[in-house]
């Protein structure tokens, strides 16, 4: 299956593509047996790969997964112009219609990465701004993302508790945690976070999907906690509406919709 031309780059290619294409971690022997590859050289390039971050080893399977490097690499694109073109002119109406902070985000590995702000008449002062990156994590943009990940990419972005970082002393600390979090927040269709971030905030999320029903970017909202603009069902209920319309836009689908 690999180049003839750099038979090293194209076998570690067909490694990544067969590791893209499993629903979960897989296994030495199963990665011989499909590739065709001898152990040396599966090993070789697995130890490569994992020490530039492009794949991680799960002890307790023991097994191999993609790493943070591939996801980053594979979300490169959603910060081109137009996604960013169709989301604007949805976060500003979000803005204007709830007077709150809206943004639009990305996963760049196990980060938030925010490619929009939209202000609203009073701005507020957060560090959300664009570029900004975040632990996925904490941010409500984040696990709206996360929510929608597979387990085996799950366990890949937050291999031990060292993964999950705090700013506030708030947000969980574990991959049981997380998995519990995302679960209910997944169920109920958007993700929230109250200070977990900066204190005396709170932020609310929901996902955007791609044309395979893959989470692709999320919109979300922040304002000061306690001072809701308006009553949080209907912050929660204009967001999602926001994130519907933008799969929409971009010729996606939700998990588990027919696609045309």
């Amino acid at each position: 299956m690999g180049s003839s031309t750099s038979p090293a780059v194209g076998r570690a290619l067909d490694v990544l593509s067969y590791l893209a294409s499993r629903p979960r971690p897989v296994r030495v022997a199963t990665l011989c047996r499909d590739l065709g590859l001898p152990r040396s050289s599966v090993y070789h390039l697995l130890t490569v790969l994992e020490e530039r971050g492009f794949v991680t080893h799960l002890p307790d399977e023991p097994a191999y997964g993609l790493g943070p490097a591939a996801f980053a690499i594979g979300s490169a694109d959603q910060r081109r112009d137009p996604l960013e073109r169709l989301a604007r002119p949805l976060l500003t109406r979000v803005a204007a219609e709830l007077g709150v902070c809206a943004h639009l985000g990305i996963l760049h590995g196990a980060e938030t990465v925010y490619l929009l702000k939209e202000q609203p008449r009073m701005p507020l002062s957060l560090i959300t701004a664009v570029g900004v990156r975040l632990p996925a994590h904490l941010t409500a943009n984040g696990r709206a993302l996360l929510a929608h990940l597979p387990p085996s990419q799950l366990r890949a972005l937050f291999p031990d508790r060292s993964a999950f970082t705090t700013r506030t002393g708030a947000g969980p600390a574990s991959l049981r945690e997380l998995r519990d979090l995302l679960g209910a927040e997944k169920a109920q269709g958007w993700a929230e976070e109250r200070g977990h971030v900066t204190a005396g905030f709170r932020s609310v999320a929901a996902c955007a999907f791609d044309h395979g029903g893959r989470p692709l970017t999320a919109i979300s909202v922040t304002w000061r906690d306690g001072g809701e603009p308006q009553p949080v069902a209907r912050i929660v209920r204009v967001v999602r509406t926001a994130a519907e319309r933008l799969t929409g836009r971009l010729a996606g689908r939700a998990p588990g919709a027919v696609s045309r």
